[in-house]
């Protein structure tokens, strides 16, 4: 009777542990984790449902999910992209140029110079993206290497563009009616975050490339055996990426009212905890947008606090290293124990 107490106590603690590691697997206990924190913030922290609050945190985090979102597809066909943060700043710095630069000759055109702008950024952003997918396609160079060295060239060359010394003189329009505006009183960039994560949700449940993004990510191999071209995917993922990247300055640098070369300082390791906490695989092949939307938003959400709470700047960035370290730790355990199981 006492050996039969003692199994059924020994039993119990791993049935929990069997129950703890298949609700992380399917949801990453990300939404409870979040309505959880919201619920906290709003009981302990001062103004934090305050309706300006509420909207900078939304304003806030729709730069980080379309950045995040880009860093999910380069996650799941099993590369990296460290160069995210200096396309924004690239991004920020060439579409203010331009736009700048063409406010007297063509002040009667406020939305050709805006659109000029726009296409120069963005033109930046694939630019770069183009240069770490073919190198990682074609000269199978590593994803870390190569898109640190784009890092380097891209902030280098926003700063060169600049001197450091922020970029005014874009069109009205584009700061005050798109990057401040409100419409139906939420910010614009909202807006542009959910058109983003809807067309990535389309694109990795109904289309071919999301079922291609998904076989690269889990075996290269196997995928190339099959037919796959995997070539062409590894590019499309990483010139997406830097896309998203220089939509996210673009936005970004209308809300500020200045192109500036020096935007760049978390967004590549936000980004890139973003997805990991959303449960996206460093190993590739298991990511899904949604998950990767509210990431975005739990980590804005955190720092938002933290600076309602007058937390020193520098122990929020400790705080963020932590929160990526116990996040790259519970993904290699869940990918232990599926191996095992």
């Amino acid at each position: 009777m006492m050996t039969n107490s003692t199994d059924h106590g020994g039993a119990a603690p791993n049935v929990a542990l069997d129950k703890f590691y298949r609700l992380y697997g399917a949801i990453g206990f990300l939404p409870i984790m979040l309505l959880g924190l919201i619920v906290l913030f709003a009981i302990f922290v001062p103004h934090f449902l305050i309706l300006p609050n509420v909207l900078n945190v939304l304003r806030s985090s729709s730069y980080l999910v379309i950045l995040a979102v880009g860093q999910m597809l380069v996650l799941m066909v099993g590369g990296f992209d460290l160069s995210v943060g200096a396309v924004v700043a690239l991004t920020s710095v060439s579409s203010a140029l331009v736009m700048a630069g063409l406010k007297e000759q063509m002040a009667d055109h406020p939305a050709l110079i805006i659109l000029a702008g726009v296409v120069t950024g963005l033109g930046c952003g694939f630019l770069v993206g183009l240069v770490n997918g073919l190198c990682v396609a074609f000269l199978s160079v590593s994803p870390f290497m190569v898109s640190l060295g784009t890092a380097s060239i891209a902030t280098g060359s926003a700063l060169l563009l600049t001197n450091g010394i922020p970029v005014y003189g874009m069109p009205v329009g584009y700061v005050d009616g798109f990057g401040r505006g409100l419409w139906l009183k939420l910010p614009s960039a909202v807006y542009l975050a959910i058109a983003i994560v809807a067309v990535v949700f389309v694109l990795q449940n109904f289309t071919r490339m999301g079922r291609y993004i998904v076989a690269i990510g889990g075996n290269l191999q196997a995928a190339i055996v099959s037919g796959v071209p995997t070539r062409f995917y590894l590019v499309a993922t990483y010139v997406l990426c830097s896309v998203f990247a220089s939509i996210s300055g673009l936005a970004l640098t209308a809300q500020i009212g200045s192109g500036q070369a020096a935007i760049n300082s978390q967004l590549t390791l936000e980004s890139i905890a973003a997805a990991v906490i959303a449960g996206v695989s460093l190993k590739g092949g298991v990511g899904k947008v949604e998950m990767v939307a509210l990431g975005a938003l739990f980590l804005l959400i955190l720092t938002n606090a933290m600076d309602l709470l007058t937390i020193d700047p520098r122990i929020q960035t400790i705080f963020l290293g932590v929160i990526v370290v116990l996040a790259v730790a519970l993904d290699e355990l869940s990918t232990r124990r599926t191996k095992r199981v």
